[in-house]
C-alpha cells in the first residue's frame, strides 16, 4: 500500500511540474518570440515609409540603427517596371523574386512570411513597395530558445523527479508510522486476546469432562470467569482508546481542583499500598486549579497510583507530589523499580509495550499508560517517564488556570 501511495504521489507531483514547465516555457517562448516579431515589423514599417537607397545593407551611412535584419525591398514603377534595392546580400533571381511578389499580390494581409525561405514581406501603405527582411536568424534565435528550454526542462525534470522520490518517502513517513503501528496493535491484540482465549477453551472443555471432581469442576469455572473478566477489561480498554481516537469534538471541560481530585484518588489507594506494605509520601500544593474533565484527569492519577502499585519496589517509599511549576500544574510520582532505559521511557506509552518484567503480570494489558496519555493530550498537557539510577518517575504537566 505504502509503494502504491509513493508511486501516486510522484505521478501527481511530476505531472504538476510537467504543466508548469510546459506552461512557463511556452509563455517564454511565445513572448520572445513577439517580440522579435514586433522589433522586426517595426524596422520594415520603417523601411516601408522610407525604403532605403540601393545599397547593399550595411554598407550605407544612410541606413538606421534599428534596422538589424537583413532586407531587401521590391518597387513597382508606375510603367509595371520592377525595381529592387538592397538585394545584394541575397541570392535571388528576377523570376524567384517575382514568384515572391505574386505571392504577396495574393495575400491581403499587410505582413505575411514566405515559407521555405524565412523571408517576411510588408506592404507599403502605397502598395507600390514591399519590404522583404530575412527572419532566418529570429527563427534561429527561437529554435536555440526552444533547445535551450528542452534542455533546462529535462535537467530540472529529473532533479525534480529525484527530489519527489525523497520527499514522498519524508511525506509517507508518518502514514508509514501509522501502518506499522496499526498492524503492531492488531497483532498485540490478537495475542492478548488469544490467552485468554485459549484458557477458557481449554477450562471449559474440561469442564465438560465427568470424569473431574467437583472440585476441580469449581476450579474450571473460576478460571473461565477469571479470563472472561480479563477479556472484558482488556476489550474495554481497547474501546475507550477507539472512542479516543475518533472523537471529534472536545471532551467537556470545567474548572477542577486539581489538589482535591489528587486527595481522593490517595484516600482510595492508601489502604492498597499498606496492604502491600508500601509507604505513600503525599506532598500537594493547595488549591490548584485547572481547566479539564475531572473524571479523566481521575483516570490518569488512577492509572498511574496504580502502576505504582503494581511495579514499584515494596521495600522502598513511592513518592507523589503535585505543585505549579511556569504557570504548569506539575504531578510526579516516582519510586525504585525496574531500570527503564531511554528508549522504554519513550515507548513506554505506546500500546501493548510492556518491559519483560511487566509482561509476566497477567493482570496488566500494556495499554494504561496509552489511555493517560491520550488524556493529557485531550487537556493541551505532556506526560513523560524518567529513570535514574534504579528511580522511576512519571511527570503530567497540564496548564494551570490563571
Amino acid at each position: 500500500m505504502l509503494k502504491k501511495l509513493r508511486i501516486k504521489f510522484i505521478i501527481v507531483m511530476m505531472s504538476v511540474v510537467t504543466v508548469l514547465f510546459l506552461v512557463i516555457f511556452g509563455f517564454i517562448t511565445q513572448m520572445t518570440r513577439k517580440n522579435i516579431e514586433r522589433e522586426s515589423i517595426q524596422m520594415m514599417r520603417a523601411l516601408a515609409i522610407s525604403p532605403q537607397p540601393p545599397v547593399p545593407f550595411g554598407k550605407s551611412d544612410n541606413v538606421p540603427d534599428n534596422i538589424r535584419l537583413p532586407f531587401f525591398t521590391v518597387t513597382i514603377s508606375e510603367n509595371g517596371n520592377t525595381v529592387v534595392h538592397n538585394a545584394d546580400k541575397f541570392s535571388f533571381d528576377d523570376e524567384t523574386i517575382n514568384n515572391f511578389m505574386d505571392i504577396v499580390s495574393q495575400s491581403e494581409s499587410q505582413t505575411g512570411i514566405i515559407s521555405g525561405y524565412d523571408l517576411r514581406f510588408m506592404k507599403a501603405d502605397n502598395g507600390s513597395t514591399v519590404v522583404f527582411a530575412d527572419i532566418s536568424s529570429e527563427n534561429a534565435m527561437i529554435g536555440g530558445l526552444i533547445r535551450s528550454s528542452v534542455l533546462i526542462g529535462l535537467i530540472g525534470y529529473t532533479i525534480i523527479f529525484i527530489i519527489s522520490i525523497l520527499l514522498a518517502r519524508w511525506v509517507t513517513k508518518p502514514v508509514e508510522k501509522t501502518w506499522n503501528e496499526q498492524k503492531q496493535f492488531i497483532a498485540d491484540a490478537s495475542h492478548e486476546l488469544k490467552t485468554p482465549l485459549t484458557v477458557i477453551m481449554t477450562n471449559a472443555e474440561m469442564l465438560a469432562d465427568s470424569s473431574y471432581s467437583e472440585s476441580d469442576r469449581e476450579n474450571f469455572q473460576k478460571n473461565i470467569l477469571s479470563m472472561s473478566k480479563r477479556m472484558r477489561g482488556l476489550v474495554e480498554s481497547l474501546l475507550e482508546l477507539a472512542r479516543m481516537d475518533n472523537r471529534t469534538t472536545e471532551i467537556e471541560k470545567q474548572q477542577t481542583d486539581m489538589s482535591r481530585l489528587l486527595s481522593d484518588c490517595i484516600l482510595l489507594f492508601e489502604p492498597l499500598f499498606f496492604e502491600k506494605g508500601m509507604e505513600l509520601s503525599v506532598e500537594t500544593e493547595e488549591h490548584i486549579q485547572i481547566y479539564g474533565n475531572k473524571e479523566k484527569l481521575k483516570q490518569v492519577l488512577t492509572i498511574l497510583l496504580d502502576n505504582a502499585l503494581k511495579y514499584y519496589d515494596s521495600a522502598y517509599s513511592v513518592n507523589v507530589k503535585l505543585q505549579i511549576q511556569q504557570n504548569q500544574c506539575v504531578f510526579s510520582i516516582s519510586g525504585r523499580g525496574e531500570p527503564l532505559s531511554k528508549e522504554d521511557c519513550q515507548k513506554i506509552f505506546k500500546r501493548f509495550y510492556r518491559v519483560d518484567k511487566a509482561r509476566s503480570d497477567n493482570q496488566s494489558y500494556g495499554l494504561g499508560l496509552s489511555i493517560a496519555e491520550s488524556i493529557v493530550n485531550e487537556h493541551n498537557g505532556r506526560i513523560w517517564a524518567e529513570s535514574d539510577r534504579g528511580y522511576n518517575k512519571f511527570f503530567v504537566s497540564l496548564p494551570c488556570m490563571h
